[in-house]
């Protein structure tokens, strides 16, 4: 009988490391290729990895809370018929991690790699993405487990495609472009000039900012285990073992406050006539399903001052000493959720209406809170937004999402006393928080973003003139 070593796969770029959650099937169990065979959690979200072949468990490694390393070893399958092709390694992974069964298997996959990547650019640009035929089997392709469901949705050979992504992965784009044909087809050297960018200056994984809720529900959070009770000279104490994403959120906050300069700037906004546009526009779109917050209008308004100062757009690469200005706007939303804080990301908010905004929201936040979010949805961000003010408080500091260069707060909006023409009124106030690195950005350009800032909330009519 042939045998099949399966490593664990680079379910998205960047991503090194993930604690194994699940378990779907057992020691003697007959699987078929593409069953769902354990769940796998990154520091973005919890996945559910297929298996790559069809055949009889012989042996699982890894115990649910392990932490597993990409390259690693975790399955072991004893097929029917003809002996498979090795299977594919991380091309990154080092030789030590796999075993001795594994090691000519992961060496083959590097070579197949780049060679790929070693390709004349000639060669590249006048091939295109759909082969005359499939040349390997599709476990030995490289492609992440969402984007073999999307091949298997659109009804795409994956073998067929030459990927376009790092180390000849394949990506959605490509699964897209294959489906709608000869006349959509991707080359390796088109990709958009924001991925180009973004790839260069991400992070391993997405920074995480101040722990606040999208909107005003905060989601139960379980009671701690009560077991692991310890006895010290002080009384009893339990030990907790600290979870896969609360450690990679401190790792992420560490890496902030080490390479940033953290500078916090506070303005005061008057929000009185959004608010009576919100309220006068809640029926109607209460019958469309729509659920409509400040949020939206939050973005936009950010949006606009983001395209006034730049800098607050931007990263910095240390290493070329070069700023890098992104021409897109990728919102990052930080979502409270029992396990720790999500953040993920609207793509192109600025193309985006008030209404499409709304909607999004509303459903990126539900499905971070599940932990079903994608991993490209919580990636690419450019600027991030934590909404604290649901949670109450008069104002924070955030921390910066790095490599980001700056991050807005939200703060709690009420009631306030406040001098209009020269009579005292009430109107509805709330704090702004800009946190920025102040290696890169002056205090006064940060002053004049949330000045600026201010005015576009105060006067709805005119942000509404800036799209």
């Amino acid at each position: 009988m042939a045998q099949y070593t399966f490593l664990l796969p680079d379910v998205g770029e960047g991503i090194h490391e993930g604690q194994l959650v699940e378990w779907l099937a057992k020691v003697g169990d007959s699987i078929k290729e593409d069953q769902p065979l354990v769940r796998f959690e990154t520091d973005k979200a919890v996945v559910e990895l297929p298996s790559p072949v069809s055949g009889v468990i012989t042996q699982l490694k890894g115990n649910p809370g392990e932490i597993i390393h990409v390259g690693d070893p975790i399955a072991f399958f004893e097929l029917q018929g003809s002996a498979p092709a090795p299977a594919p390694a991380h091309h990154d992974a080092p030789a030590t991690k796999t075993a001795p069964s594994a090691q000519t298997s992961a060496a083959s996959a590097k070579t197949t790699a780049s060679t790929s990547v070693a390709a004349p650019a000639s060669s590249v640009a006048s091939a295109p993405s759909v082969a005359p035929a499939p040349a390997k089997r599709p476990q030995d392709v490289l492609a992440t487990p969402h984007t073999r469901a999307v091949a298997r949705q659109m009804g795409v050979d994956i073998t067929r495609i030459q990927g376009t992504g790092r180390g000849g992965r394949i990506t959605d784009e490509d699964i897209q472009a294959a489906a709608n044909g000869p006349s959509s087809v991707s080359f390796a050297h088109t990709a958009p000039i924001h991925q180009q960018v973004s790839a260069q200056i991400e992070a391993p994984a997405q920074a995480y900012t101040a722990r606040a809720p999208v909107e005003a529900t905060t989601p139960a959070t379980s009671a701690a285990p009560t077991k692991n009770i310890e006895i010290t000279t002080h009384g009893p104490v339990e030990r907790v073992p600290q979870t896969f994403l609360r450690r990679k959120i401190a790792e992420q906050m560490a890496i902030s406050r080490q390479q940033l300069v953290h500078v916090t700037h506070v303005e005061e906004a008057d929000v009185t006539a959004l608010f009576e546009h919100i309220e006068g526009s809640k029926k109607s779109l209460a019958k469309r399903d729509i659920k409509l917050t400040p949020l939206p209008f939050f973005i936009k308004a950010t949006i606009a001052c983001l395209k006034d100062f730049p800098i607050f757009n931007a990263s910095y690469d240390a290493q070329k000493g070069e700023l890098l200005y992104k021409k897109y706007y990728n919102i990052g939303i930080a979502v409270d959720t029992p396990e720790g804080l999500v953040v993920p990301v609207i793509k192109d908010a600025d193309r985006k209406d008030i209404l499409t905004l709304a909607r999004e929201i509303r459903d990126l936040a539900k499905r971070a809170r599940e932990r079903t979010l994608k991993i490209e949805e919580m990636r690419g961000g450019s600027y991030t937004i934590t909404n604290i003010g649901p949670v109450g408080g008069v104002f924070a500091t955030p921390i910066i999402n790095y490599p980001e260069l700056a991050i807005l707060g939200l703060h709690k909006i009420e009631d306030r006393p406040a001098v209009v023409d020269g009579q005292i009124c009430i109107r509805k106030r709330m704090y702004l928080s800009t946190s920025f690195d102040h290696q890169l950005i002056d205090g006064a350009d940060a002053a004049r973003f949330m000045r600026t800032l201010a005015e576009m909330l105060a006067e709805p009519a005119y942000l509404f003139t800036r799209f």
